[in-house]
């Protein structure tokens, strides 16, 4: 995949917008990266969707698309993959890939977040299907959404249920909103007795815990495919404005002040690269990602913010315009520590994984 594959992408602004561009996107095969061949992808590696990725965030600029395109992906269409039936990938798991269908996951409640235990949205054994009640919020793709997998706890374990736009009971809304990340549509998901079939649990009673964990890993280890692609584009602004704008008559660059800043974006850049290089690469050897997606998450959203910051600052008063690309990524940047898990959260994840901190049981 290259650049000008993406010079006719619609442009940015509204929620129709962020639909052409998803769709946009779907039709270059960027939803089909490392899904085998027999599940209509392109029978390719992780290493393959981290460089399209790479190019989708250098080309478009928009963190939003970016993570709108991961929540599709993590969220909906590999759950349906790991763990759908046979019937569910029938129907579901084509359209999905081809982009006729957006997806997602919710998992957030008002209430809890990262507190898995906390989660209190329920489902209810009837002898046609479930009913669900409850309330999620901050899900992405949730106002542009045509499906969305709820996580909810049936006789009181956590499970997985595909629930449907058009699922009578269930409201997919366009609030509440967060500043960053715009163009991925945000909302909340109501479900008052929402009712839907029994053929609409995603896999086993109970198994709603192990999938989200699955699904934050993957997640984690890619969405900053497309943010280094971003950082990248940054990169490159700073360094030709550096070389184009003079103080005193010198080149800004010559500033050392300026030079290591821009030394320090090339090398946050970098080594965000290796680290989500690293991760397609366990994937693509079929090994644990467990410590290496959450230290890039955390690596990647710290060095994103600080890169944004720098970027704004080289730019001077220009950085900071009204409709400055580089401002808004500031934004941007500051969401991108805390969606799919805040900084914080990873080094409790890295400490325990090291055995230590506070989910050590030694």
């Amino acid at each position: 995949m290259h650049d000008d594959e993406f010079t006719q992408m619609p442009p940015a602004g509204g929620r129709k917008a962020s639909l052409d561009r998803f769709q946009f996107c779907a039709r270059r095969q960027l939803l089909q990266h490392a899904v085998p061949e027999a599940a209509d992808g392109l029978g390719d590696t992780f290493r393959d969707l981290v460089d399209a990725h790479q190019v989708l965030g250098r080309s478009s600029r928009d963190s939003g698309l970016v993570l709108s395109i991961n929540a599709h992906l993590w969220g909906a269409v590999f759950p349906l993959l790991n763990y759908g039936t046979e019937e569910q990938r029938q129907t579901w798991l084509g359209d999905l890939l081809s982009g006729e269908l957006l997806g997602g996951h919710a998992i957030t409640e008002p209430q809890a977040g990262s507190d898995l235990d906390a989660l209190a949205v329920s489902a209810r054994k009837t002898e046609d299907g479930f009913v669900l009640g409850g309330r999620k919020r901050y899900i992405t793709n949730t106002p542009i959404a045509d499906l969305l997998v709820v996580y909810a706890r049936l006789e009181d374990k956590l499970s997985a249920f595909i629930v449907c736009r058009d699922d009578e009971g269930v409201q997919f809304c366009a609030a509440p909103t967060v500043k960053g990340c715009r163009s991925a549509t945000m909302g909340d998901v109501i479900l008052d007795n929402c009712r839907i079939p029994s053929s609409r649990q995603l896999g086993k009673t109970g198994s709603g815990k192990m999938m989200i964990q699955h699904a934050l890993e993957l997640e984690r280890a890619f969405i900053f495919a497309g943010i280094a692609g971003i950082m990248d584009w940054q990169l490159q602004t700073v360094i030709r404005h550096s070389r184009e704008r003079k103080v005193n008559g010198r080149h800004l660059g010559a500033n050392q002040a300026i030079s290591h800043r821009i030394a320090d974006m090339q090398l946050r850049l970098e080594t965000l690269r290796l680290w989500v290089g690293h991760c397609a690469t366990l994937k693509d050897n079929r090994q644990r990602l467990t410590l290496a997606s959450a230290q890039t998450k955390l690596y990647g959203g710290e060095a994103f913010l600080q890169s944004s910051l720098d970027a704004v600052h080289i730019l001077g008063s220009s950085g900071i315009e009204e409709g400055s690309d580089l401002a808004v990524l500031v934004d941007d940047a500051i969401a991108s520590r805390l969606f799919s898990g805040s900084s914080e959260m990873q080094k409790n994840i890295i400490a325990a994984l090291l055995g230590t901190g506070e989910g050590f049981k030694g």
